[in-house]
C-alpha cells in the first residue's frame, strides 16, 4: 500500500512557531527531504528529534522526486521541509506533491507560518483582495512583460526579493507602476530584528539604496492600482454630444457616467437640470 507525502509548513525565523503536529509529523516519517538539510538539522535539533534527513533542491529536484517516489510506493511515510514557509510557494515542492499523486500516495499538509500572509497582515494595506507573484523573473524579456502586467493589477501585489537584487527590483517597480504608489517591505520577521518599513516606492528606492548589508530575503506589499478619478467635466461634454446626435437625455447621461465614473445624479442635475424651462 503507498505511503504518504507530509508537506511541512516550517517556521520563517523564530523557531518557537513550530507547531505540535508539525513535531509529531516529523517524528512520524520514515525519512525527511529538506531543501536545506543544515537547516533543518537545526530545526530538528530544536524540536529533539533525529530522523534520516535526504536534500531536495532545485538543483537535485528531478532526481530526487523519483527517489521519493520509490519510498512512497514502499509504504513509507515521507516528510518534505523547505527553509522557511511552505514547500511549492516559491520554494520546492511541486515536483513531490506530483510525483506522490502518481504514485498514488496520500499527500497531506501540516499549515504553518507564511511570509506572505505574516508581512500582508502588518503592511496596513488592503488585504482583502491580493495576488502574490514570488520573485519577480531575471531574465529582461520575461522581467518586461511581467511588470508590464503588475502595471495594470488592481488588487495588492505581494512579491518575495532577494536582498542582493531588491533596489533593482524596486527600481524598476517604481518605474512602472508610479513612485507615489503606497509599499512595505518586510524583513527578518518573526526574528529579534523584525522590520516593516512603510512609504511609497521612491522612498523606498532611496532606503533600501543605502542598506548594503542586507541579508536573506525580503516581502514587498504594494498598495493597488488608485482608481481612475472621477471627471465631471468630460463627463458632462459626452452626454451632451450625445444628446446633440438625438440619443435620448436620460440614456446619454446613464452612458456618460458610467463611462467616465461619476454620479448619475450628479451627471444629471449638470447636463439636464441648467437647460430645463
Amino acid at each position: 500500500m503507498p505511503g504518504t507525502l507530509i508537506l511541512c509548513g516550517t517556521p520563517i525565523g523564530n523557531m518557537a512557531d513550530a507547531s505540535p503536529r508539525l513535531d509529531a509529523a516529523l517524528r512520524s516519517a520514515d525519512v525527511i527531504y529538506a531543501e536545506d538539510t543544515r537547516r533543518s538539522s537545526y530545526l530538528l535539533q530544536t524540536l529533539g528529534l533525529t530522523r534520516p534527513l535526504r536534500s531536495y533542491f532545485a538543483g537535485n529536484e528531478a532526481a530526487r522526486a523519483e527517489e521519493l517516489a520509490g519510498r512512497l510506493e514502499a509504504g513509507e511515510v515521507v516528510a518534505l521541509l523547505t527553509d522557511a514557509g511552505m514547500p511549492s510557494i516559491s520554494d520546492p515542492g511541486l515536483t513531490a506533491a506530483r510525483a506522490a499523486h502518481l504514485a498514488g500516495a496520500r499527500v497531506t499538509v501540516i499549515p504553518g507560518p507564511s511570509a506572505v500572509t505574516a508581512a500582508l497582515a502588518v503592511s496596513g494595506l488592503p488585504s482583502d483582495r491580493f495576488v502574490f507573484e514570488g520573485f519577480l523573473p531575471r531574465k529582461k524579456g520575461g522581467r518586461e512583460a511581467r511588470l508590464a502586467e503588475l502595471e495594470s493589477e488592481s488588487r495588492t501585489i505581494v512579491l518575495f526579493a532577494a536582498a542582493s537584487r531588491v533596489v533593482a527590483d524596486l527600481e524598476d517597480l517604481a518605474t512602472t507602476l508610479g513612485d507615489s504608489r503606497p509599499v512595505a517591505i518586510a524583513r527578518e520577521l518573526t526574528k529579534l530584528h523584525e522590520e516593516v518599513w512603510r512609504g511609497s516606492l521612491a522612498r523606498a528606492v532611496t532606503e533600501f539604496d543605502g542598506r548594503p548589508s542586507i541579508k536573506g530575503e525580503l516581502t514587498i506589499v504594494i498598495g493597488p492600482k488608485p482608481a481612475v478619478a472621477a471627471d465631471l467635466n468630460a463627463a458632462v461634454e459626452a452626454a451632451r454630444a450625445a444628446i446633440e446626435t438625438g440619443i435620448a437625455p436620460s440614456e446619454a447621461v446613464r452612458e456618460a457616467a458610467a463611462a467616465h465614473r461619476v454620479s448619475r445624479r450628479l451627471l444629471y442635475q449638470e447636463v439636464i437640470v441648467p437647460g430645463a424651462p
